[in-house]
């Protein structure tokens, strides 16, 4: 008989936590809405029964109409800003497209310029000539310094040698608050009076990526040790990428960077906001991809038994060149009857752009 008490005592206890147990995954009511429906308190009093007229709120609270306080859910709610979203992931990387190659800092031009400086000073290279308008510094005669010869890989002094220049190029990068930083190795004839015109095309490419990744070895080191130039407030802080608005509307975007440049930046964007490229066209600056909605991709109920959805050409992003700059626009395909959400898709590319 005592056994069997026991035992009986035993099923009720394991009862009784079972029910604690379900009460806290799904008998407790949710109270997160209560608020919405909680009646007004009556106002604060004074020791002498006036009202606290003159108090003011040190957090006031928003008025919410009560007609519509029944949409207050908390989908409804906005997520905060992701303030990571302007921070790469990686910084001091180096960058190629075709024939260009920069180093990516993520900073502001007018904290690189002068580290970029002093870059040229510890490797023997020195400033002779700069001009923080454009951008550009340059270097003294590589051929004078030994560490500077060593540096850029030229062979022992020789009579009638050509003469060698570096500069360097700092530009505000095409994403938000960061710098790029090209490098170029100029022969001439004779030592330059002036600031030699910066050259847009690379002769000594495979040269030049080695110096960039010695730069960005040294910016690295010198993360702690940065400081800000005056000099260089004259310098350019444009954007290399804009929106362009008609009529209070965004129209296009506006990319001040070659068409190489622009399509591979497109692309990566696309990649990062998960869009489905479903073809593309480069000779004639078109990605063919799939922006339905996500209710419109979603099978619903029976997905649950069938494959991922195949991507549907509903959409196109059109790359068009214009002088220096390239715009991109965006459009719905003619085959496609769904909601027009090229406007959409537009301002989602530029915020993965830019």
């Amino acid at each position: 008989m005592a056994v069997q008490s026991k035992k009986a005592l035993a099923g009720l206890v394991s009862g009784f936590i079972l029910m604690i147990g379900l009460a806290g995954c799904s008998l407790i009511d949710d109270r997160s809405e209560e608020y919405v429906n909680a009646s007004e308190g009556e106002p604060l009093k004074l020791a002498d029964g006036q009202v606290m007229a003159r108090q003011g709120e040190a957090f006031p609270v928003r008025q919410i109409d009560r007609g519509n306080r029944g949409e207050m859910n908390p989908s409804d709610i906005p997520q905060p800003p992701d303030m990571t979203s302007e921070i790469l992931e990686e910084n001091y990387i180096i960058e190629e497209v075709d024939d260009q190659a920069w180093v990516l800092v993520n900073d502001v031009p007018g904290r690189v310029w002068p580290s970029v400086a002093a870059y040229f000073n510890d490797r023997g290279l020195g400033v002779v000539e700069d001009s923080t308008q454009l951008g550009v510094m340059q270097s003294d005669i590589v051929n004078f310094s030994q560490r500077a010869r060593t540096l850029l890989q030229l062979p022992q002094n020789q009579d009638g040698e050509q003469l060698v220049v570096v500069q360097a190029r700092v530009t505000p990068g095409v994403r938000r608050k960061t710098t790029e930083v090209q490098l170029r190795r100029l022969e001439i004839n004779e030592s330059p009076d002036q600031l030699l015109q910066w050259q847009s095309d690379s002769d000594s490419l495979a040269i030049e990526k080695e110096l960039l990744a010695d730069l960005a070895s040294y910016l690295k080191d010198r993360e702690d040790t940065k400081s800000y130039s005056r000099a260089a407030l004259a310098m350019t802080t444009s954007p290399k990428v804009a929106m362009v608005s008609r009529n209070g509307v965004a129209d296009a975007i506006e990319m001040i960077v070659g068409f190489d440049r622009a399509w591979a930046e497109v692309r990566r964007a696309l990649n990062e906001a998960e869009v489905p490229v479903v073809d593309l066209d480069r000779s004639n600056g078109l990605f063919y991809v799939d922006f339905r909605s996500k209710e419109e991709r979603d099978p619903g109920w029976f997905n649950w038994f069938a494959d991922e959805p195949v991507p549907e050409y509903t959409f196109e992003v059109r790359l068009e060149t214009l002088q220096d700059r390239v715009l991109v626009t965006t459009a719905r395909s003619d085959e496609y009857d769904g909601t027009d959400r090229s406007q959409r898709l537009l301002s989602e590319l530029f915020e993965y752009l830019y």
